[in-house]
Order: C-alpha cells, then sequence, then structure tokens
C-alpha cells in the first residue's frame, strides 16, 4: 500500500472527477457536495502522508517506480522528501476550501468547474512527487489545460485576454523548460554513457557538464520556473489573470500555482546546475530585490483590492527566490516555509475579497468603508490575515520573512548583505499598503448607503476560512512542526552544493 500511496493520491481526484460529468446540470446541490467529499478525501489521505513521513532521512520516500517510456529511458517515479510533501499538504488543504468558496458563486457549467478543478488537484500534486523529468513536465503542462478554461469560461469581463496572455507566457516558459530537458539528458549522456530522465541520476551526473554549458541550461530552466513565480520583470500576466479568474481560480493560482516555479528552483536549477547558479546569482538576487520593492510600491497605489494582492504577490514571491538563491539552511528552508505561509495567507486574502464582491460586486477599494460596523467577525478575520501577511510575530508569515533575511544576511553565495538591506524595506511597505487596505475598507464611517446592510461572515464562508486561520496561528506558534520536515532535505541539498563547488574549484585549478 506504501509503495502506491502517492500514485493513489495523484489518481484518485482525477479518477473520481470523471463521474462529474454524468451528473445532471439540475443537480447543483449533489455536484457540490460531491466534489467536496472527494476533496476531503484527498486531505485526509494528504494527512496519512505526513504520518507516514519520517523526517530523520535524506532520502526520497513512499517511491514507486516502474518502466515508462522505454527508449528515453523514462519512468514512472514518483516520490517526496520534506519539500514535496508541505506542498501537497498545501494543495490538498487548498482545494476543498477553493469548492466550499465557490458554493454560491459559480452559476453556470458547474460540473465542468467542478471537474476541472479535481483534474487541477491531481495534476499540482503529480508535479510535487514527479522525480522523473518526462513524467514532471506532462503534469506541469497539463495544468495549464483546466487553468486555461477556469479563467476562460468563469472569469469577469476581461477573461479572455488574460487567458491568453496566461497562456502565452507560461507556454513560452514552458518550451524553454522542454528544450531544457532534452539537452540535459543528452548532456549526461556524454557523462554516463546512457540516457536518463531520473532526477536523482541527473543531479549525481550534471555538475561533470561543462560549465558553459551548465549556464545555457540553468537559463533554460530557470526562464521557465521564473516566469511561472513570476519574478520582475516577467511578472505582467500575474495581475490581469488574478483581477479576472474567479476566487477559486484566483486562491489556486496564488496559493499553488505560483509555488510550481519556486519548487522548480529549489528542486532543479539549484539541484542540477550548482555551478552555474554560483555564476548566475547576483543577477537573479537584483531581480529577486527589485521584484520585492517594484511590487510593494506598486501595491500601494492600487485602486482595485485583487490588483493590490496580486501585486503584494509579485513582492512576496522576490522574498522566496531571495532566500533561495542565498543558499543557507536558515534562508532556504525559510523559503520553503514561506511558500506555504504565502499559500494560507494570499490565499486567504483573496477568499476575503471574493466575499465582498459577492456582496458588493465591486472589487473598488473606493466603494468601502465602515464595514467593521456591519461585518464585525468578518473584519477580526481580514485584520487576522492581514498581520499574517505582513509577518506579525506570532502568525506564520513572520517566521519565513526572518529565517529568509537572516539566511540571506549570512550568505556567502550573495557576496553582499545589501540584497538583504534592501528587501528588507518591503517589510515596512507590506504594513503600509495592506494596513492602509484595511483602513479604508473597514474603519470609519460608512458614506456609501450600499454597505449600511451588508451581512457578516456566514457559516459556510467560516467553516472554509476556519482551516486556514488555524494553519496561520499553527505556523506562527510553533513552526518546528513544519520546519523539522524540511530540515534533512535541505542539508542534502546544501551537501551537494558545496561537493559542486569543490569540483567546479578543483577543475579551474587543473585548467591553470
Amino acid at each position: 500500500m506504501q509503495e502506491h500511496f502517492l500514485s493513489i493520491l495523484i489518481f484518485f481526484p482525477v479518477l473520481f472527477s470523471i463521474p462529474l460529468l454524468f451528473f445532471k446540470r439540475e443537480a447543483g446541490k449533489s455536484i457540490k457536495i460531491y466534489s467536496v467529499v472527494v476533496s476531503i478525501i484527498v486531505f485526509c489521505l494528504s494527512v496519512f502522508l505526513y504520518f507516514g513521513f519520517n523526517p530523520d532521512l535524506q532520502d526520497y520516500q513512499f517511491v514507486e517506480k516502474f518502466a515508462w517510456i522505454i527508449f528515453l529511458n523514462s519512468y514512472y517515479k514518483v516520490g517526496i522528501d520534506g519539500l514535496s510533501l508541505l506542498l501537497i499538504l498545501l494543495t490538498t488543504l487548498i482545494m476543498p476550501v477553493s469548492i466550499l468558496a465557490s458554493w454560491n458563486t459559480v452559476k453556470i457549467r458547474r460540473k465542468e468547474f467542478y471537474f476541472l478543478l479535481l483534474l487541477l488537484e491531481g495534476a499540482l500534486i503529480g508535479v510535487f512527487a514527479s522525480l522523473d523529468m518526462i513524467l514532471f513536465y506532462v503534469f506541469w503542462e497539463f495544468i495549464l489545460i483546466p487553468m486555461y478554461f477556469l479563467i476562460g469560461i468563469w472569469g469577469s469581463e476581461n477573461r479572455i485576454y488574460a487567458t491568453v496572455k496566461f497562456f502565452i507566457y507560461t507556454m513560452f516558459g514552458s518550451v524553454l523548460l522542454l528544450i531544457g530537458i532534452i539537452w540535459l539528458a543528452f548532456q549526461c549522456q556524454l557523462v554516463t554513457g546512457s540516457v536518463s530522465m531520473d532526477i536523482t541520476t541527473l543531479a549525481t551526473n550534471s555538475i561533470y557538464i561543462p560549465l558553459d554549458k551548465q549556464i545555457f541550461l540553468f537559463i533554460l530552466f530557470s526562464l521557465g520556473f521564473l516566469i511561472k513565480v513570476p519574478l520582475f520583470p516577467f511578472h505582467t500576466w500575474l495581475p490581469d489573470a488574478h483581477v479576472q479568474a474567479p476566487t477559486a481560480g484566483s486562491v489556486i493560482l496564488a496559493a499553488l500555482l505560483l509555488k510550481m516555479g519556486t519548487y522548480g528552483l529549489i528542486r532543479f536549477s539549484l539541484t542540477l546546475f550548482p555551478a552555474a547558479f554560483i555564476k548566475l546569482t547576483p543577477y537573479i538576487a537584483v531581480l529577486a530585490v527589485i521584484g520585492i520593492i517594484y511590487g510593494a510600491l506598486l501595491s500601494i497605489v492600487q485602486k482595485d483590492m485583487k490588483k493590490l494582492i496580486a501585486y503584494s504577490s509579485v513582492s512576496h514571491l522576490g522574498f522566496i527566490v531571495l532566500g533561495t538563491f542565498a543558499v543557507t539552511q536558515e534562508a532556504l528552508q525559510g523559503s520553503i516555509l514561506q511558500m506555504v505561509n504565502h499559500g494560507l495567507s494570499t490565499g486567504a486574502l483573496f477568499l476575503i475579497v471574493g466575499m465582498i464582491y459577492e456582496r458588493r460586486h465591486t472589487k473598488e477599494i473606493s466603494e468601502f468603508g465602515g464595514l467593521m460596523k456591519v461585518m464585525p467577525v468578518f473584519s477580526a478575520i481580514f485584520l487576522i490575515v492581514c498581520l499574517s501577511s505582513i509577518g506579525l510575530p506570532g502568525l506564520n508569515g513572520f517566521v519565513g520573512e526572518f529565517l529568509i533575511l537572516v539566511g540571506s544576511y549570512n550568505s556567502p553565495n550573495l557576496h553582499s548583505n545589501l540584497y538583504t538591506i534592501f528587501a528588507s524595506t518591503a517589510v515596512i511597505l507590506s504594513a503600509v499598503y495592506l494596513l492602509w487596505l484595511y483602513q479604508r475598507v473597514m474603519l470609519g464611517p460608512i458614506e456609501n448607503e450600499k454597505n449600511k446592510d451588508l451581512k457578516d461572515i456566514s457559516k459556510l464562508e467560516l467553516s472554509y476560512m476556519l482551516p486556514l486561520l488555524l494553519f496561520i496561528v499553527w505556523i506562527g506558534v510553533h513552526p518546528n512542526t513544519f520546519l523539522k520536515l524540511t530540515e534533512n532535505g535541505v542539508k542534502k541539498v546544501l551537501v551537494n552544493f558545496e561537493n559542486a563547488k569543490a569540483y567546479e574549484l578543483q577543475r579551474s585549478i587543473e585548467k591553470k
């Protein structure tokens, strides 16, 4: 059972999405109940995965492998480490939350909507569990299909423009990634004598690839990931996609799809091309710092709540990229934890905007004010989520950002603490745009008559916000529950990184 557990987790939502297509369109309630039950079962399965995981081991666990594409020496191979486990747990938590958030908002083509959400869940778990490059790429590309339709069919008025822009950007990055995968396989063939798509084999042998070729491979892989993050200046698709997507689409996009990029940087760019990683770190670190400050400044001037949160994601993801390129134990563990933190906090912010939008059908900040008087419970939840996104001590955002800043400041790979000094200014800027947002929406007198009769948060809305609030507080109060899962995995990455540095130094000495 343990050997096939990951495959069950990947294909359970995919297989059980198919019966949705045979429901009658009039059976709206049955469709929703069925979808929620399937997603909750998947979450429960992932909890078993958590309890079966041994954080003391550095090797991949729950590994399943069998031959797939013989002539490419490609296998169906899946397995997890601490990084994969956290992102799979985040995926299985966010999906039932997104389905519940769509309970009263999706009124057309319900069965197709929930069918696509369950397909997306299986593909996301597949991305985080794949240990074969071709298998990873298949899941990576498949995710484009449900997201394309989720935004294109159930989005807002400019959804077609946003969908096409999203598709072109991410497809361009995916093509570069595919070229990189093919080139890497044949480069490793020159080293080992045989083609391999196995991530572990590639990681062992890719350090022997000449530096000039490593740099080209690193660029091909990393561009695909940085577009998905998205890092400045590849970020322009994100605000449009967020603004036009339905609430569930925005939540999944922010909480899960963006993490595919940061996951790829750690799993592939850092692990496979450490010498090129060192060489190009200053350039990526500069872009990360620009993105951190630029995203925060743009958030301050936004008039649309969704667009404000979208630009805040550019800033927060810049922190994760900076921590990744710092390559220290603290920074890498902080980056991994911050992926989860961002998923919880920003996902919750998009849910909150969705609740307001359903009541007023506008996302303009100027339309609101004084909502605390009529929505006291909602305002309390909104405040907690804002403070978690800012990084208040005691809530989840603080731990991740603190570890990233400490690890980056002392990083020998960054060669300068100026990156960290400039990046830390965004901590202040995040307080500016989020607290100012809260002030304008929730505080003061009610000047707009349409806001006087708004209903407070419903039991349904409370049911899907409470799990997110639980983890926001849990990570803030007891982060070691999650940090211990990634400790040994990060140590393994760092050992591989140091070995590659030593080999590259020896190679440069021999050339001289």
